[in-house]
């Protein structure tokens, strides 16, 4: 199992876009100087959260993205979704009878690996935006 880096960027991206919101839009330019992605890989990303209505672009001089709602209101899970992101521990599908290995059975330890699929989303879906910025602000003092 793992995330890919666009789930990864488009968290770190929110957290840093939270983290300034409440100041002035911010610019994708100061998030990919600050977090050292890609700004061409920002403008996918935002695309995406755009659509999905967690963030929306503030046109002008002085314009950028802000979070469309609060960030305690922003779960992690919304963020995956958003950007296409799945976390799987398993090949096959849940409501498929037939296993990831390709057999007619499930494989000996695919309750498993199910069993903690579930956990990490629940993971995911517990903690939001709100979460990371003070689980980072606690950590700098």
């Amino acid at each position: 199992m793992k995330l890919t880096s666009k789930g990864r960027y488009a968290v770190m991206a929110l957290v840093d876009l939270a983290r300034f919101n409440n100041i002035n839009p911010v610019s994708l330019r100061d998030i990919s100087l600050r977090q050292g992605i890609s700004l061409d890989y920002l403008e996918q990303i935002f695309s995406k959260l755009r659509k999905k209505e967690i963030v929306q672009s503030v046109r002008g001089n002085q314009g950028g993205y802000v979070l469309n709602k609060k960030a305690k209101e922003i779960k992690l899970t919304n963020i995956f979704d958003a950007v296409d992101e799945k976390v799987k521990t398993v090949q096959c599908k849940k409501e498929s009878k037939k296993g990831c290995n390709g057999k007619f059975t499930k494989c000996l330890t695919h309750n498993l690996w199910d069993e903690l699929e579930n956990h990490i989303n629940d993971f995911f879906e517990k903690k939001s935006l709100e979460d990371l910025i003070k689980d980072n602000n606690e950590r700098r003092i």
